[in-house]
């Protein structure tokens, strides 16, 4: 039973390595425009909100068109990889 214990805390932390790989395309270039746009704000004293919602969405699907066949991949192997894996824990 202790080696079912360390399997599935094993997939739980590949899981959440997984999880932050498929993220970080997409939430990094938005944390950099967000904050590059809040010192123009802040600078300009101008606080409209879609002037920092509209660039982040367009950054976002930018980077989803880049990125998204890549973390895409990223998922499906991930999720073959625990599947072939049920065989192994079932004996």
């Amino acid at each position: 039973m202790a080696d079912n214990t360390d399997f599935f805390l094993g997939i739980a932390q590949q899981a959440l390595w997984i999880t932050a790989l498929a993220a970080a395309p997409l939430l990094i270039p938005a944390l950099l425009v967000g904050l590059v746009l809040g010192m123009v704000q802040a600078a300009t004293s101008i606080n409209e909100q879609t002037l920092s919602f509209v660039p982040k969405l367009v950054i976002v699907a930018a980077m989803a068109a880049v990125f998204g066949g890549s973390i895409l991949v990223l998922i499906v192997d991930f999720t073959r990889e625990i599947f072939d894996r049920i065989p192994d824990l079932l004996l």
